[in-house]
């Protein structure tokens, strides 16, 4: 009985995957698809008895052959199965003595005989990267995108004698996005989550529960695709569809047409949504209109007058150029290598040795592809180039770039001399003359360093609430740009100038920026004013001077980070020392709010960078302009490329990635409390990076009768009316004690008659726009409510009837803790009244605390002991005590239930993007 109840335990700690149903199972197929699915089902609990794999290729095996023969299960590399129709008869005595219970072919690209799919117990089963029967044969995936399907996805089926024709068992589907590729949706969608689906594929039927739906007769089989001949381009057809045709052949066999005489393929295709950019025009034939060679790349005409544009053109010789170097490819001449670029060369070439062990002899004429080089072994080349050739860094298209060797070490050589960088920062500016200055606005991405359209020259209008204008047009990041953004802030903390730099001269360009922000103050208070409708005179006080002084505050943090030793009980005879350090986390991502863009901005960046981490940033959609010259003073600052990153565009995509993406370790988001939870689950199920979060409020303001009225009044409507309302920490509830009441609200009446709604640069302004017109339209409906709930509306609770997104202040009173006023952050100008009972503080302060919120809260009174037994009882992370809105760089600020955990500002805020490591050594 003993043994029983320690066998049963023994099952319950190993996991919930071994008390299932489990198979003998027989893997065939190949790749790392295979490789994942070999592994996954391993870790479920279930046998591989039996991998059979496609023999070595340049004396190298499959990664599937690989992680098998490492584990000990009996690998099978058989070239053939069958020859003219019959089954090879060592193949099928080899493939029987595994006995399998079923047969899991991931990713197969051998014909497995009819007598080997049918002999296991359960039948095969076969992964296809298609929604069948909508595309059949090899090729599906490419003609999902050929035809525009608005759907893509992959089937399970049962293997039967038809072409792709078994029933099926499972499907998954993803929506197809405007300039996916190949690749894109494989590594995206079909790869993970194919992976997954084979595995829960496998448990269905050890579980008896898998289905059998029979496939309609109708459905294509394509096939051809893989010949060059086929993938010729016909011009005479809409933008849309040679997108189609170019995206859906990239990367094998490549989308091409003749230039010049020669066949050049194109790969890396978008549509344009605006108007194509100025270019040197070439003729491709069968073209009607010349392409344009721009420079972010080649541009091509649809017969509709829409656009598109290819990133990349390669030659028949195999040589691949950037699409907007075509009339420049051929101009670059060979340069002579000094000593030491000798030896990295040699090094290299030892490296290139390795990887094509085919090749007897590397020469300058030899070429990596063609010498049987794969997509895996150009990760290879460059990851090993890295480490050791002093952490050189070169990206995976620039092997694409230069195949020979003669070539790859000349761009070698050019990159460490530094020639293919520019010498100077280009920014393309949208200049306004306002407010007696010009006002100059970058609006690109600024991905490592340097200010680049979005990867699909996307874009979207930001606009001005003071009259709904559109200010400009504003790069529209991709999963693809957020991909890129995060590749380099990753390079730059782990192999660039930035991981190697000491606490000292981060400071100094901490400091560096800092006076920057301050010489361009007006500026971009101007912009603030422009983009978030803030006050101007506001704007140069907070939203700009919090800034600066935010970067300097931190900036003096940057050397003063450290551990501490720890006496532990010593290991006798011998002693041991204990200490710990405090280290960055590394590529960080930060999602900030429109209400103070810049200030919530230098909160979170500020402490990221000074604990020495590097950063991808993704400013609210509404509000990216001074986030984008910030980035600007960055580079004038000083600070490496990759270490900033912004990317502009929507929480849905570009900041869900930022959510989810593996090589981010920290996310610091401030925002609403419905996407701070969704945030945090995307960062629990991605790797459980770190998580701070800033959410919503409805801070309690308690008002006693025993305060200085007049102070009262005034900070009173400071905490709810401060930038418009739009303010974390605004009071979303005042509570007035009885005696003073009608007092207050009047005195709170008189006072807003008084203030100018108008102009935010208009300096003797006291309330500016909302910040967009949606949130305008959410706070008049958040009034109705409180009307219809039976709140009283003594002031205000209308649009202001001028042109813009102005709103009146507005009073509320008579509010009662039901309401939804009561219980819901309005985040505009919008005061809550409720009266409480004189002398009640215990009652009153429950009903402040009385919300899921606790963001921060305030009281006034004279008496310091009711003010500090007030402060005790608050749970909100800041307690004001006859002062609101009072916030400093030194003083940690966050929330706590609902508002969120972790701090910005003050030395808490260096923890929330550090990690301790302790050591211990004997001696």
């Amino acid at each position: 009985m003993l043994w029983r109840g320690s066998q049963a335990l023994r099952g319950f700690s190993t996991g919930q995957a071994y008390l299932k149903n489990k198979l003998n199972l027989a893997l065939i197929g190949q790749s790392l698809f295979g490789q994942e699915v070999y592994s996954r089902l391993r870790k479920e609990g279930h046998r591989v008895v039996g991998v059979f794999t496609v023999p070595d290729s340049n004396g190298k095996a499959d990664p599937l052959a690989l992680a098998a023969e490492k584990d000990g299960t009996p690998v099978f590399k058989f070239p053939r199965w069958r020859v003219k129709g019959k089954t090879i008869k060592e193949v099928a005595e080899a493939y029987q003595s595994v006995g399998a219970e079923l047969n899991v072919l991931p990713f197969c690209t051998q014909f497995i005989p009819m007598d080997v799919i049918d002999r296991p117990k359960h039948g095969s089963i076969i992964y296809h990267p298609s929604l069948l029967p909508r595309h059949r044969g090899a090729s599906a995936i490419n003609w999902t995108l050929i035809t525009g399907d608005k759907k893509a996805g992959f089937s399970v089926f049962w293997a039967d004698d038809g072409l792709d024709t078994g029933p099926i068992l499972l499907q998954r589907s993803c929506d197809v996005e405007p300039n996916d590729t190949v690749d894109a949706l494989y590594n995206r969608f079909l790869f993970p989550e194919g992976i997954k689906a084979m595995v829960e594929a496998v448990q269905l039927i050890a579980d008896g529960k898998a289905p059998r739906i029979p496939q309609p007769e109708e459905g294509a089989t394509y096939e051809g695709i893989q010949k060059k001949e086929n993938a010729e381009i016909s011009w005479d057809q809409p933008a849309e569809v040679l997108h189609n045709w170019i995206r859906g052949h990239d990367k094998v066999p490549g989308a091409w047409a003749e230039i010049n005489g020669q066949m050049v393929t194109f790969y890396g295709s978008s549509l344009l949504s605006s108007s194509a950019p100025a270019g040197e025009p070439l003729e491709i034939k069968g073209a009607k209109k010349p392409g344009l060679v721009t420079k972010n790349g080649l541009v091509l005409f649809g017969n509709d007058g829409n656009t598109l544009m290819v990133r990349n053109l390669q030659f028949e010789d195999g040589k691949m150029i950037p699409a907007s170097q075509y009339f420049s490819a051929g101009e670059t001449s060979v340069v002579e290598l000094t000593a030491e670029e000798v030896k990295v060369a040699e090094i290299i070439k030892v490296i290139w040795a390795g990887i094509l062990s085919n090749v007897s002899v590397i020469e300058d004429s030899t070429d990596f592809f063609k010498s049987g080089a794969s997509s895996m072994d150009v990760v290879r080349l460059v990851e090993e180039i890295r480490q050791k050739c002093g952490g050189l860094q070169l990206q995976n298209e620039e092997v694409y770039m230069a195949t020979k060797f003669g070539d790859f070490i000349q761009k070698v050589v050019r990159k460490l001399r530094g020639e293919d960088q520019e010498a100077e920062l280009v920014v393309d500016y949208v200049s306004k003359e306002v407010n007696d200055m010009t006002v100059k606005m970058p609006y690109q991405c600024f991905i490592n360093g340097q200010f680049v359209d979005a990867e699909y020259g996307e874009t979207y209008d930001t606009v001005n609430p003071t009259d709904g204008s559109t200010i400009c047009r504003v790069a529209y990041a991709s999963l693809a740009d957020v991909d890129k953004a995060v590749t380099a802030a990753k390079d730059a903390f782990e192999s660039g100038e930035w991981g190697r730099m000491n606490a000292r001269e981060r400071g100094r360009l901490m400091y560096r920026l800092a006076d920057l922000l301050e010489e361009h103050q007006e500026e971009m208070a101007t912009i603030e004013a422009l983009d978030s409708g803030a006050v101007y005179t506001l704007a140069l006080k907070t939203h700009i001077g919090m800034s600066v002084q935010t970067f300097r505050y931190f900036a003096g943090w940057c050397d003063k980070i450290q551990g501490s030793t720890i006496p532990i009980n010593q290991a006798r005879p011998n002693r041991n020392l204990t200490f710990t350090k405090k280290e960055p986390l590394g590529a960080c991502a930060i999602i900030i709010p429109w209400n103070y863009p810049l200030m919530m901005l230098a909160w979170k960046s500020a402490a990221c960078l000074a604990a020495g981490n590097t950063l991808v940033l993704k400013p609210a959609q509404v509000t990216p302009l001074t986030a984008l010259k910030f980035a600007e003073l960055t580079v004038k600052a000083g600070f490496p490329k990759g270490v900033i990153n912004i990317i502009p565009g929507s929480g849905g995509v570009a900041g869900q990635r930022l959510s989810e993406h593996p090589d981010i370790r920290k996310l610091g988001f401030t925002g609403s409390t419905s996407v701070g939870k969704q945030i945090m689950k995307s960062c629990a199920v991605s790797n459980l990076k770190k998580v701070s979060l800033e959410l919503g409020g409805k801070s309690p303001l308690i008002i006693f009768n025993d305060c200085e009225l007049d102070k009262a009044v005034r900070m009173g409507m400071g905490a709810v009316f401060f930038n418009k309302g739009e303010n974390c920490i605004a009071a979303g509830r005042l509570f007035v004690e009885e005696s003073i009441h009608d007092e207050f609200v009047t005195r709170v009446v008189e006072e807003i008659k008084k203030m100018k709604i108008g102009d935010p640069l208009d300096r003797s302004t006291d309330h500016g726009p909302q910040n967009h017109k949606a949130h305008l339209e959410k706070l008049l409906q958040y009034c109705e409510a409180g009307v219809q709930e039976g709140a009283t509306l003594v002031y205000g609770g209308r649009q202001v009837q001028r042109p813009g997104f102005f709103m009146e202040p507005t009073v509320f009173t008579d509010v009662e803790d039901h309401m939804y006023l009561a219980k819901e952050e309005s985040f505009g100008p919008i005061m809550i009244i409720s009266k409480f009972q004189n002398g009640d503080i215990d009652g009153v302060l429950q009903r402040a605390n009385n919300t899921e919120y606790g963001l921060a809260s305030g009281v006034f009174t004279r008496d310091i002991n009711k003010a500090m037994y007030v402060s005790d009882k608050l749970e909100a992370g800041t307690v004001f005590i006859n002062t609101y809105n009072k916030t400093d760089v030194a003083a940690p600020f966050g929330g706590v239930k609902q508002s969120g955990f972790g701090k910005d500002l003050g030395e808490e805020a260096l923890n929330e993007y550090l990690k301790t490591k302790t050591v211990t050594l004997e001696y």
